[in-house]
């Protein structure tokens, strides 16, 4: 079941962040969604609203997945972002999954990669 979770976790983040998030919240979604990022509502509607908006707002924006981990019902994934103007990002999503494969609950963490680092080493 991991691998499966893991793919698909994959596939709802990509579904939804390319401009689709109603087809991720119906494909990979169970009965409920507890959304933990302060600037998206609680629930599935609250997610289509989030991501229909960022759509429409910057469509030119991409991801790359990184890496991927399971644990039990958990995935964690570790994406490169990179928004209008070259605004580039590291996020940590982790979502939680039902009996059934489904997501239930997400949380992340979100930062921004600088112009200059102490090191020379990426952020991913």
């Amino acid at each position: 079941m991991n691998s499966l979770n893991k793919q698909n976790a994959i596939n709802f983040y990509r579904t939804a962040y390319e401009g689709n998030p109603r087809k991720a919240i119906e494909l990979y979604v169970g009965k409920d969604y507890i959304q933990h990022n302060p600037d998206v509502a609680n629930g599935k509607q609250g997610f289509i609203d989030y991501f229909e908006r960022m759509q429409v707002e910057y469509p030119d924006k991409s991801i790359k997945f990184v890496r991927a981990i399971t644990e039990d019902n958990l995935v964690a994934l570790h994406t490169h972002q990179i928004w209008p103007g070259n605004d580039q990002y590291v996020t940590m999503d982790f979502f939680r999954f039902d009996g059934d494969g489904k997501i239930v609950e997400h949380w992340d963490s979100i930062q921004q990669i600088p112009e200059k680092s102490a090191n020379p080493n990426t952020m991913y």
